[in-house]
């Protein structure tokens, strides 16, 4: 019977996971995954207490999988597009300094910038970006 329930289960994830981009948002999903998940290894621990080993094995591996798909970090699926040039103006906004600025009040800049907004310090990977952009703009790179 588990390993009816665990098929179903298997089903609809796969009917939501070929539906996912219109219907669920990456959060949703990431936790309804995660759910499916613990099912699993529940299902694993009652099929284990009752020595059906080769069905323990399948819902072992299966919530295994889906464990750690549910842990793929947003934005992992594709790389940004680079968009268009950024201006002079642009840059130096973004940067915070003006037009007369040398390059180490630039990089002294692009530095006391980045350390707030850098991903490992809780700022996003768009951010960085856009100071990476600006610091390179405004160095001639």
């Amino acid at each position: 019977m588990l390993l009816y329930l665990a098929l179903g289960g298997l089903a609809v994830w796969l009917i939501l996971r070929a539906s996912r981009k219109s219907r669920l948002p990456r959060r949703e999903w990431r936790f309804l995954t995660a759910a499916f998940a613990m099912a699993a290894f529940a299902a694993a621990a009652y099929a284990g207490l009752r020595e059906s080993w080769p069905a323990t094995v399948v819902l072992v591996a299966l919530g295994s999988w889906l464990a750690l798909s549910s842990r793929q970090p947003p934005g992992s699926a594709a790389p940004a597009q680079p968009g268009p040039r950024m201006s002079l103006e642009e840059a130096r906004s973004v940067l915070g300094v003006g037009p007369e600025a040398s390059r180490q009040e630039i990089q002294a800049a692009y530095l006391r910038l980045m350390r707030s907004v850098h991903p490992d310090k809780g700022g996003t990977a768009g951010l960085a970006a856009q100071l990476n952009a600006a610091r390179d703009r405004l160095m001639g790179r």
